[in-house]
């Protein structure tokens, strides 16, 4: 039988879940491949630690090279994360003629036009199914299933640790602080969380779907980001009053001549498919002009389901590999010669429905003040919810629009900070349909 061999570098979690994997699956892999895959390196600064995995002699080493220049192989999996030296790594490997497999959505989203033009240029597949929704095959799809269709949007929850966050609050009402610390406990959330729940992790994700759903780079410092971590359990009960969920959602749309990309929590119906998707799991709907929406869900993190996705790709780069063949989809999705590279949506040209929370100070008017004042800006209210005092901040408002534009929201919301008639700060959060 024939042997494709394969470097790996790094050998954290999901590196040992690869290993694992190769391990354990390698009868059923080798029945559908038609032949062996051997790891016969893996390259790591720390070669002492027990991963809880086999390892024949020989096969660790802390020198990149062995893996990067190796002549013997075919495939090189970059599982390190970061932006640097993982670049390095990977140029130097596709320099070297060997394809590529990454979860590095980090690198991809930043520099994704250096990566996939050397990828290109050198003919071969380059595997990141693993950077977005863990086990998820949504890259696969857009680039294959999806194909003969116009992909009008792409609507996501992609990040399991806010998920799981954002799930606890409301279904145990637990308060931010105490979810996020339970989801590190189980091992869900990193010791610094940063990229999970302020969403810069999401926007990634959000950037790698835009360029593969439409054709076109995206400038990452353009998309608009806003995390979960300003999030209260008020917020949480007040969405559920007006019959919605918080998610912390990745939006991609095409508007013609540029694309919407926005991170951000957002109020979806308790129905709607989404709401339904709770702790780690990751969900991504694709609307398009042939089938209207599909959806696919699944784990999107952990060792094991990152891991697999990470070795459906080397088996789909070994086919090429053993049949003598480049790659033979476009490594974007898209002919490089069609590609694009349209401008981000700036968030203030938005539409869509908003939810308000003021604390509004307890006295006649001051109702009519605040909808005067959305008023001037051709904002309209559809529902308006006052609670009980807030000792020592006023009284809660809640207020939910119709469709507005985004930079009357922000325009209106500044005029009404320089009024007496509210304690604080408003509270917004979008609402998606």
């Amino acid at each position: 039988m024939k042997i494709i061999k394969v470097g790996l570098i790094g050998f954290g979690i999901v590196g040992s879940g690869v290993v694992k994997i190769l391990s354990d699956n390698s009868d059923v892999i080798s029945q559908r491949l038609g032949a062996k895959i051997e790891l016969v390196k893996i390259a790591d600064l720390d070669i002492e630690t027990d991963r809880g995995v086999k390892v024949e002699p020989g096969v660790l080493t802390k020198d990149v090279d062995e893996v990067l220049t190796n002549p013997e192989i075919d495939i090189v999996i970059e599982l390190i994360g970061g932006t640097e030296p993982a670049k390095t790594f990977m140029m130097k490997a596709m320099e070297n003629g060997k394809r590529v497999v990454t979860a590095n959505k980090a690198l991809l989203a930043k520099h994704g036009d250096e990566v996939f033009s050397l990828a290109e240029e050198k003919g071969f597949a380059l595997g990141f199914e693993a950077a977005v929704g863990g086990c998820i095959p949504i890259i696969r799809s857009l680039k294959e299933s999806f194909a003969a269709t116009q992909i009008k949007s792409i609507v996501g929850i992609v990040n399991g640790t806010a998920n799981y966050i954002l799930s606890q609050m409301t279904e145990n009402g637990r308060e931010f602080g105490v979810a996020l610390k339970e989801a590190q406990e189980l091992g869900f959330a990193e010791a610094d969380p940063t990229f999970d729940v302020e969403g810069i992790d999401t926007a990634h994700k959000a950037a790698l779907l835009t360029r593969l759903a439409y054709g076109t780079s995206v400038n990452f410092d353009e998309i608009y980001i806003q995390g979960i971590s300003d999030i209260t359990l008020k917020d949480i009960d007040c969405a559920r009053e007006f019959g919605y969920k918080i998610k912390l959602l990745a939006i991609s749309k095409m508007n013609g001549d540029s694309v919407e990309v926005r991170v951000h929590p957002a109020m979806i119906p308790e129905d709607h498919s989404l709401a339904q998707i709770n702790g780690v799991f990751n969900a991504v709907q694709i609307y398009d002009d042939l089938m209207e929406k599909s959806a696919l869900i699944g784990h999107g993190a952990g060792s094991l389901p990152t891991a697999s996705a990470v070795i459906g790709d080397v088996i789909e780069i070994a086919r090429d590999v053993l049949l003598g063949v480049s790659s033979r989809v476009p490594v974007q999705a898209f002919d490089p010669k069609s590609f694009k590279n349209l401008p981000v949506t700036d968030i203030r040209q938005i539409e869509t429905e908003y939810f308000l929370r003021f604390n509004a100070l307890d006295k006649p008017g001051v109702l009519s003040v605040i909808s005067g004042i959305l008023g001037d800006h051709s904002i309209s209210i559809k529902s308006v919810i006052q609670q009980g005092r807030d000792e020592g901040k006023g009284v809660p408002l809640i207020l939910m629009t119709h469709q507005a534009r985004e930079e009357n929201i922000q325009d209106a919301l500044a005029k009404l900070n320089h009024t007496d008639v509210i304690s604080e700060k408003p509270i917004v959060i979008r609402c998606e349909s």
